[in-house]
């Protein structure tokens, strides 16, 4: 049995529209867990990094499900920052998925997802050179996905693009799981990777932050 009295550091914990993923469009609870390893230059939760508060697994579990978060929706994301930075994210994970719920991880890749609940859809960054993190990429993990999980590439430049092609070709990532490409917001022009992809017939999905579209830089809650 999960011991719910471990603690994580959590930036916050909201409920909103799921923004990226396969999953876009649904109600999600989402648990923002605090601090990240790495600094993409992109960023756009680097107020995710320090600060929050600390809570146990059980606090975690009780605000996820209280009226108004969770009663229209079994979905929860766990994200950051890299949730995977603090090891009671592995109990956390586990235990939001006993109590029923449709769990997702969003995480940068640079850590072993091995360890993860395998009721959990995982989805992986490939850091892009564009990120300043490429060298990060932790590839080993790419024989750990399965069919549940997913791949996102988020790509600042057409050198990205290239980059993120000749590994989905090397690496034959569309076999293992969906692949999503998404452009880095006010970088690269969406329309311009909608166009690249169709031109390369690539086996991918283009996605757009549906959560910037909808609320611009706020939140929607």
């Amino acid at each position: 049995m999960t011991d719910l009295s471990a603690t994580l550091r959590v930036s916050e914990i909201f409920y909103s529209l799921q923004g990226e993923s396969t999953r876009a469009g649904l109600p999600t609870v989402f648990v923002r867990l605090t601090g990240c390893p790495l600094r993409c230059v992109w960023c756009d939760t680097g107020y995710a990094f320090s600060g929050g508060e600390t809570m146990t697994l059980g606090a975690i579990l009780a605000e996820a499900a209280q009226p108004g978060l969770s009663t229209m929706t079994r979905h929860v994301c766990v994200t950051g920052g890299e949730p995977l930075a603090q090891k009671a994210c592995l109990p956390l994970l586990t235990a939001l998925c006993d109590a029923g719920h449709a769990v997702s991880l969003e995480t940068s890749g640079a850590l072993d997802i091995g360890a993860v609940d395998p009721r959990v859809s995982r989805v992986m960054d490939l850091k892009a050179p564009g990120s300043g993190e490429a060298d990060r990429n932790r590839w080993d993990n790419l024989a750990l996905l399965n069919a549940n999980d997913e791949i996102k590439i988020v790509l600042a430049d057409e050198a990205d693009y290239a980059w993120a092609k000749s590994v989905l070709t090397e690496r034959r990532l569309a076999r293992i799981c969906p692949v999503l490409l998404s452009p880095v917001a006010g970088q690269l022009a969406p329309k311009l990777l909608a166009e690249w992809v169709l031109r390369d017939r690539l086996p991918v999905r283009v996605q757009l932050q549906l959560h910037k579209l909808i609320w611009g830089a706020e939140r929607g809650r």
